[in-house]
């Protein structure tokens, strides 16, 4: 940990983290979470869209090269954020 993580008290960004980051804005983009600092919550499905579509680029390009817990971090999040999208387009 560097001297400014242990001062922020932030661990390191590691893949695990990056992938969660983006599941968030997701949700977010779906209406399923508030808005970071507001307690409102608002719709972008076209934005939800693209942040899936950056999680499946990120699955497909970074395909043999995760730990298991990664992958499975990875699929498991596209297949939920994929049926949540199906569900707010209705």
């Amino acid at each position: 940990m560097s001297a400014s993580d242990s001062a922020t008290g932030h661990r390191p960004l590691d893949f695990q983290t990056f992938v969660l980051s983006l599941g968030t804005s997701a949700l977010v983009q779906l209406g399923e979470a508030p808005v970071p600092g507001q307690t409102s919550f608002e719709k972008d499905v076209e934005g939800a869209r693209q942040t899936i579509d950056i999680l499946a680029m990120l699955e497909t390009k970074t395909a043999g090269n995760l730990t298991e817990q990664e992958s499975s971090l990875l699929r498991n999040l596209l297949t939920d954020l994929r049926l949540r999208f199906v569900r707010a387009g209705k």
